[in-house]
């Protein structure tokens, strides 16, 4: 019966000090250059793997904890983390000031494909997009090889033979992060976000990684230099995702 009261007690205490760490934080996202306020400015707690966006008075609310960092983003400004302190908590709403990045766009010249009218030329003018998908029995995605990844059958056959060697590497010293990749496709913010950027940056500030980083991932999941330098951050996060849960298939028996 002590026991049984001792028990109560604890998880009472627990429950209540993880109330008190979670709280309902407001702010206010502005224009540093005017303070004009800024609406769909997008907001992701990097610890707790969820997102929101800014109403049209810049205003937002989000749930987060002491020490927990915010990614804050917003098509033409510099990106800001934000780190949620006490002060925060205890004066309530705060206003938070992006700069305003100065983009100088280079010109561009658009080359059209003239066609002549003879299909024997205009074959051999018209470009061709070799990226097939293999896919292996047993797996639930396929792997891309590209007319740039001509060795993605071997690529894919030495995986099954010898999962360690092709893709421990890459996600066997990342299981932290890897973690969160189920929690970002299950946030309907994030996925709303990533579906409209290209820039990569909410992925490398989530999974802590850098550019690089991804672009090796996909290679080595073999995906086409076509699909990594055109493909959106929710197909990017979607690719990483599969190609995550068929290493932890290739490794289940390890």
């Amino acid at each position: 019966m002590k026991n049984s009261i001792l028990l109560i007690a604890f998880l009472f205490i627990a429950l209540n000090s993880f109330a008190q760490d979670q709280n309902i934080i407001k702010g206010t996202v502005m224009n540093d250059a005017d303070d004009k306020l800024l609406e769909n400015v997008n907001i992701v707690n990097l610890n707790q793997v969820i997102g929101t966006t800014t109403n049209e008075k810049g205003e937002f609310t989000l749930s987060a904890a002491v020490n927990d960092t915010l990614f804050f983003s917003y098509l033409g400004f510099k990106s800001l983390r934000v780190r949620v302190t006490n002060d925060w908590l205890r004066f309530g709403d705060i206003k938070v000031k992006m700069t305003e990045l100065g983009i100088a766009l280079e010109e561009v010249v658009i080359k059209p494909v003239e066609l002549t009218g003879y299909v024997e030329i205009d074959a051999k003018l018209i470009p061709i997009y070799d990226n097939y998908r293999y896919r292996i029995s047993g797996l639930s995605t396929g792997y891309e090889g590209g007319s740039n990844q001509p060795g993605a059958v071997s690529k894919v056959l030495s995986s099954i033979f010898n999962p360690a060697d092709f893709l421990y590497h890459v996600f066997g010293k990342r299981p932290r992060q890897m973690k969160k990749l189920r929690k970002m496709k299950e946030d309907d913010e994030i996925r709303n976000l990533l579906q409209s950027k290209y820039d990569r940056e909410t992925l490398m500030a989530v999974l802590q990684l850098e550019r690089i980083d991804i672009d090796e991932i996909l290679n080595k999941c073999s995906y086409s230099k076509d699909f990594i330098r055109t493909a959106n951050d929710l197909q990017i996060l979607d690719a990483i995702s599969g190609c995550y849960e068929e290493y932890k298939i290739l490794n289940r028996d390890k």
